[in-house]
């Protein structure tokens, strides 16, 4: 998918529900620490949306290799929505683990909180760049509703699990 990039008003989350926008990797590590009650959260979210946990250690070092990252909680504190993204801080940008938990009942205004947020962010810090990005059927709508295109021109992008299904 290959945004356009029209102008989009930003998202309105349900009632109760915070956005949490985290500049620099993950925090402290450590037992009990604000990195292991990350990764369990978004194992969490993971789990539910089908796909295999990751180690508090692999969860580090990704985050502290994006250049951000998004995640939306619910009424009660539960992580409901994640994104994050890697840039070269010039010319592309690329946006990872869309996840939204599809048990939420706000999972719509979720997705389309991320997406729209994240394009915000991209257009006002990384103008020029462009944007690439793997997410799930569930997101079509809400990126095309922001502005991206699925298969511009016949283009297809592949990809590689790097893991045994």
């Amino acid at each position: 998918m290959i945004p356009f990039r029209p102008a989009i008003a930003p998202a309105r989350l349900p009632e109760g529900y915070t956005l949490h926008q985290e500049p620099d990797g993950f925090g402290p590590s450590g037992p009990g620490g604000l990195a292991e009650r990350i990764s369990d959260e978004l194992n969490q979210l993971l789990l539910a949306c089908g796909d295999l946990p990751r180690s508090p250690e692999r969860w580090r070092a990704t985050l502290e290799r994006s250049a951000w990252y998004l995640r939306i909680c619910d009424p009660q504190g539960k992580t409901v929505g994640f994104l994050r993204t890697t840039s070269d801080q010039a010319l592309n940008a690329n946006l990872w683990d869309l996840l939204t938990d599809p048990a939420d009942p706000g999972r719509d205004a979720v997705l389309t909180a991320l997406v729209r947020t994240a394009l915000g962010r991209l257009r006002r810090e990384l103008g020029g760049c462009s944007i690439s990005l793997s997410a799930p059927p569930e997101a079509v709508a809400a990126l095309s509703a922001a502005g991206f295109l699925l298969d511009p021109g016949g283009i297809r992008a592949m990809g590689l699990p790097l893991r045994r299904p």
